[in-house]
């Protein structure tokens, strides 16, 4: 046993106590955030603007502080991108991640030197959590990657400006520097395909252990090294130990990246986001990430259901329940206040608090009432899968409103498939099973012939991924969305799989 494999087990054991010691007092650990929250922010022009020096309860905040997206906050991110001091929080932010919005352009989101730390923790303790849990410690001697956005930089108004996971590579501790891959150079490819080449170039030779990224884009790396080696995953990479990943639920995946792999790997599940790292699987044992309940970021929860009516009430930690799907709102050490993040997520359990993200607010199909969601969507596919043993690349879901003369509007199935089946009745049949199981209105449409059976579009091979590059989306930390509740993102799909 090396050193740094010995000293892991024991740095493990701590932060695991730590970590326990706040989950098992969840409601007090949000009383703490809240209140310094408030406190530290009451000075700002923010917090002037909404009475924060009278804010002594959560009650107060409701009424003071209203339910923003980035869009309805923008005022005020515009000043303190302008170079304005004490704006949404005290002094100037370190960083903006900046993101691309669907409506409102590119976003500048601010990390400060309060919140930058909660994102470089988060991570380190899910692995640490891993560790204190499995005794495993082999893989900290091996080469590790995350396939990530440049760590390159531009200033703007003397505020640094990049992408997250750029962000987030400069943060990799000296103890994993030698460890860490690819090379600077590499990672500051721009370009996505050229990077995974040159990727697979320096880690074919390698003993990676531990892999981590967007499950799309690992996809795309674990080909390219198959393509070169010969050999399946597990094979090449004989201490490969671990997959961590984040962004899109793992599930529609895990069929072909068994394939690939050739053997089981176990997984680490992230919830990162520009606004706040916000969960991570802590137990290997357990359904769903542990929410970060005092790393800064205080939480309020909305029925989706309820979401967009004029004063949908507010819910605290200890008030939700499991299994319910909530929009979920944070304010945070960033500055950011009542903040709609865009997901839903579900409780899979409250001792302690864990979740999984269950899609976005605004991505859902309900062109005819059905209330479909990225959760369902997402386990129509897993269950289609599994009874077919059909393994697939990709997909995406949008409703068909205007049918050929004579039929039944639809929804419509683009899936990119590893190998593209004979006969897809089947699978067609197990996911509309599935869809109606979990969602009784879109039953309802199904049996009082409002709607007829689904129909899947076999995408060809590479479609998404030329898709994703058209709209200049390719690689890095963009995912594609999984449903639409109109033919956007299809029709362009279309057009460019037809070319």
């Amino acid at each position: 046993m090396s050193l740094k494999t010995l000293g892991a087990k024991v740095f493990a054991r701590r932060i695991r106590k730590k970590i326990n010691k706040w989950a098992s007092n969840p409601i007090k650990t949000q009383e703490q955030v809240f209140a310094s929250l408030i406190e530290k922010a009451e000075n700002t022009a923010f917090g002037k603007d909404h009475n924060f020096q009278q804010i002594k309860t959560y009650s107060d905040f409701t009424q003071n502080v209203p339910i923003r997206d980035y869009e309805e906050l923008k005022s005020y991110v515009n000043r303190v991108v302008a170079g304005e001091n004490d704006v949404l929080w005290p002094g100037k932010p370190l960083y903006f991640a900046k993101t691309s919005g669907t409506t409102s352009g590119a976003k500048y989101i601010p990390l400060t030197k309060d919140s930058m730390p909660t994102h470089v923790r988060a991570a380190r303790n899910a692995i640490l959590c891993y560790i204190e849990e499995t005794g495993k410690t082999d893989f900290v001697d091996g080469k590790m990657i995350f396939l990530q956005g440049s760590p390159e930089m531009s200033e703007k108004n003397g505020i640094l400006l990049g992408r997250l996971s750029g962000i987030v590579a400069h943060y990799v501790p000296k103890y994993l520097q030698k460890n860490r891959m690819p090379s600077w150079e590499t990672n500051c490819i721009e370009d996505w395909e050229q990077k995974v080449d040159a990727i697979v170039e320096e880690t074919v030779h390698q003993n990676m252990t531990v892999i981590s990224g967007i499950p799309p884009w690992v996809q795309m790396y674990f080909e390219k090294l198959q393509q070169k080696a010969n050999k399946t995953i597990g094979e090449l990479f004989k201490g490969f130990e671990l997959f961590i990943y984040g962004g899109v639920n793992f599930e529609p995946y895990k069929a072909t990246f068994e394939k690939l792999i050739g053997r089981k790997v176990a997984g680490i599940e992230l919830y990162p986001a520009s606004e706040g790292f916000f969960a991570f699987q802590d137990s290997q044992n357990q359904k769903g990430m542990l929410l970060q309940l005092d790393s800064g970021m205080f939480y309020e929860f909305v029925k989706a259901d309820e979401f967009f009516e004029e004063n949908p009430k507010r819910l605290t930690i200890g008030e939700v329940e499991i299994g319910v799907n909530y929009v979920m709102l944070v304010s945070t050490n960033a500055g950011l206040w009542a903040y709609n993040i865009g997901d839903t997520v579900q409780f899979t359990n409250t001792s302690p608090y864990r979740v999984v993200v269950s899609g976005r607010i605004k991505h859902f199909i309900s062109a005819f009432g059905e209330h479909v969601i990225g959760k369902e969507v997402d386990q129509a596919i897993k269950d289609g899968i599994e009874a077919t043993g059909i393994m697939i690349n990709d997909f995406t879901v949008a409703p068909q409103v205007n049918p050929n003369q004579g039929e039944l509007p639809y929804h419509e199935w683009f899936i990119e498939f590893r190998e593209t089946p004979e006969d897809i009745r089947k699978l067609t049949l197990e996911i509309e099973s599935s869809l109606r199981k979990q969602n009784s209105y879109y039953d309802d449409l199904i049996e009082g012939k409002i709607l007829r059976t689904l129909k899947i579009t076999p995408v060809p091979k590479d479609g998404f991924k030329d898709y994703m590059k058209s709209v200049g989306k390719l690689g890095g930390q963009n995912k594609l969305p999984r449903l639409s509740n109109d033919r956007n993102i299809v029709d362009k799909l279309t057009t460019i799989i037809d070319k």
